[in-house]
Formats: structure tokens, sequence, C-alpha cells
């Protein structure tokens, strides 16, 4: 991956987290969290 790639990726994760917060009071963010840390637990069980 190049440089110009990366910050690209980054520049656009970033508008979408602050899009998030700003417009839906960062419930998307939340919900991800919680699905994602579920995830974890259910890798985990198969350890």
């Amino acid at each position: 991956m190049t440089d110009k790639i990366a910050l690209w990726l980054a520049v656009v994760v970033i508008v979408l987290v602050l899009a998030d917060i700003l417009l839906n009071h960062g419930h998307a963010l939340l919900f991800l969290g919680r699905e994602i840390a579920d995830l974890v637990q259910y890798v985990a069980f198969w350890r």
C-alpha cells in the first residue's frame, strides 16, 4: 500500500466516524463495537 492510498483511507475513515458522531450520535460506532466484541468472543470459543 502506498502512502497516498493509506492517507486517503485514513481520511475516509475519519470523515465517516465524524459523520456518524455528528449525524447519528455515534450509534453506528457503538453497534459496530458491540458486534466486534461478540465476534471476538465467538472466535475465542473456537480456539
